[in-house]
């Protein structure tokens, strides 16, 4: 859009991707004496209805998703903040055999989110992450406890009030919310 006509790029300025994509792809290019700007409109009706095409093939692919979550672990999908696309990494996470998985711990090293301790000397009582694990599970549960945050989930948003009252810094916070998400998650995956 920053090198198309003036008046195209006027028409089409400011407005929100899906509105642009929306009229983007009804423009219609007639060739005529301006090769440049047939050549333009032609381009940018092209990939409009490809955006359109991809978003399709998105919405297709995210209700199979869906679907395939539903019938693996009904359970993961009701718990506050699991999407179908969040409850999908945590499958593939668990694997085919998620029986292997044989305690909350052994759940929360897979995740990345069992807390080591990181004092030294004489500090003693701080942790600090797990940098092993998987890490799109890591980032899951993490997308978990910002959705609840976010959302104002009460439970959650108490811990965090309670938490930073007694001094604890917000990384400290969510990566023990993220271990609480963990064995939430763990009581509903399939096996």
């Amino acid at each position: 859009m920053i090198t198309a006509p003036d008046d195209l790029r006027v028409r089409l300025t400011g407005l929100t991707s899906k509105v642009l994509v929306a009229q983007a792809s009804v423009l219609r290019a007639r060739p005529g004496s301006d090769q440049v700007r047939h050549a333009t409109k032609t381009a940018i009706i092209t990939l409009a209805r490809r955006v359109q095409a991809i978003n399709a093939e998105i919405a297709v692919l995210d209700r199979h998703i869906d679907t395939l979550v539903r019938a693996t672990a009904p359970g993961l999908a009701a718990v506050y903040g699991v999407g179908a696309d969040t409850a999908a990494i945590l499958l593939v996470a668990a694997g085919d055999n998620a029986t292997r998985i044989h305690s909350q711990a052994a759940w929360a090293h897979l995740c990345g989110v069992a807390p080591m301790p990181a004092g030294s000397g004489k500090t003693n009582g701080r942790h600090r992450p797990n940098p092993g694990g998987n890490r799109q599970a890591s980032y899951a549960l993490w997308r978990i406890v910002l959705t609840r945050l976010g959302q104002g989930e009460p439970r959650t948003v108490a811990y965090m009030q309670r938490r930073l009252a007694a001094g604890r810094t917000k990384p400290e916070i969510i990566r023990a919310l993220k271990r609480y998400v963990a064995r939430e998650i763990y009581q509903q995956l399939p096996g």
